[in-house]
């Protein structure tokens, strides 16, 4: 769906207005969503959301995203069964970003796992500063 009609359907079901005046978007009128497993503070994946996403997480707590590849919103779960019911919802300082805390039903990957993040690429400062010491 177009920016233009994603717009339209904002107008039409309306963000709260004080809110959408705070949310810095970017040019497809996107903010990026880190989703965070509320109990363990677990990082589990990376979403996008616009106006339409944010306001149906906001009034289902069901958490709601744009997806950039098939243009269409997509409620977490809803195929998969790897449900995220929302706890709370947070703009960081900037504006810029959003902090969706849920609570996580199976996998929030789509491979499977239980986080996006399974590839670390630096170690734990602990291990890191052994390197350092054998140097």
């Amino acid at each position: 769906m177009p920016l233009a009609d994603r717009e339209e359907l904002g107008r039409m079901t309306a963000l709260d207005p004080d809110l959408a005046a705070r949310l810095k978007r970017d040019p497809a009128g996107l903010l990026p969503a880190v989703v965070q497993q509320y109990d363990s503070g677990e990082v589990l994946m990376l979403a996008w959301m616009d106006d339409e996403a944010l306001r149906r997480t906001l009034s289902t707590r069901r958490a709601t995203y744009w997806s950039r590849s098939r243009e269409q919103y997509w409620i977490k779960g809803e195929t998969s069964g790897h449900h995220q019911y929302v706890k709370s919802v947070s703009l960081d300082c900037d504006g810029d970003t959003l902090l969706v805390r849920v609570d996580q039903v199976g996998p929030a990957c789509h491979t499977g796992t239980r986080t996006c993040f399974t590839d670390e690429l630096l170690a734990e400062k602990a291990e890191y500063a052994e390197k350092e010491d054998e140097l």
